[in-house]
């Protein structure tokens, strides 16, 4: 799909950059190919051909992308996209809608799943670290930048109810704190982003005081209790905002694509 007379104003001033360089870029550098996962990393949905306005966002959901043809951009990426595993393959109802949206716009749409959970430097993880001021010791389930479940240390120990407070502030949304009793003050900490709750027993025997994750489940309550290991739901998309904005910053740093990142509020 080419740039028509009618859009072409939209790159006056603008770098632009073919749409396959860019994908080929962020599949690179995310290592796409490397991670078997319940979705399609990549390019999702083809658009125009000629990149350079690109916007990022947590979740491809209609919101987001009223906001992205309000901006003309060319590119949406996300981390949450389309096509999962199990899901209806028709294209009907809300489906039909989103990828219609983006079909008329000649919106490229690219999402990255665990690859973008996993990146050692730009990953939801690494993220959350750094902006927690956490000390990054390794993965407990893999190779650094190859794992989903990270360790390490933080600042200076602290209470349960500090961590909170500190994640409560950084994330702008306050976590649900569910204490194990005897632990005391917080050393060491294990967290993946999202729904990983379950990996609480992996964390625990990983040597954590305390695990941090987006969402929880009723057992996730009696296994820390039991286990003795403090845990935090920060919630799903509160803890994978950062990912997505820093691939978008390295595009825009490397390529020179105009970027915006776009937060559609989820209390989840």
């Amino acid at each position: 799909m080419g740039v028509s007379l009618i859009d072409a104003s939209r790159y006056l001033g603008a770098t632009v950059i073919q749409r396959d360089s860019l994908v080929a870029a962020c599949d690179h550098q995310l290592r796409a190919s490397q991670f078997k996962d319940f979705t399609i990393n990549g390019l999702q949905v083809a658009g125009r051909d000629r990149v350079a306005r690109v916007m990022t966002g947590v979740t491809a959901c209609q919101s987001l992308l009223d906001e992205a043809v309000r901006w003309q951009a060319d590119m949406l990426i996300v981390h949450h996209g389309y096509f999962w595993k199990n899901e209806p393959v028709a294209i009907t109802g809300m489906k039909q809608k989103r990828i219609k949206t983006l079909l008329n716009h000649g919106i490229n749409l690219l999402a990255y799943h665990l690859p973008l959970d996993a990146h050692s430097e730009m990953g939801n993880n690494a993220e959350l670290g750094r902006r927690l001021g956490w000390k990054v010791e390794g993965c407990l389930d893999g190779e650094l930048g190859e794992g989903l479940l990270w360790s390490g240390r933080v600042a200076k120990p602290l209470s349960a109810t500090a961590l909170a407070e500190q994640i409560s502030q950084t994330l702008q949304r306050e976590p649900l704190l569910i204490e194990a009793p005897g632990v005391g003050d917080i050393e060491r900490i294990a967290w993946c982003t999202g729904g990983a709750q379950d990996m609480i027993s992996a964390a625990f025997e990983g040597g954590a005081q305390a695990f941090v994750s987006g969402e929880i489940s009723e057992r996730t309550t009696h296994l820390a209790r039991e286990m003795g290991i403090h845990y935090l739901a920060a919630g799903h998309h509160a803890t994978e905002r950062y990912g997505v904005q820093a691939l978008g910053e390295w595009l825009a740093d490397e390529y020179g694509v105009m970027h915006r990142f776009v937060d559609i509020d989820n209390p989840a």
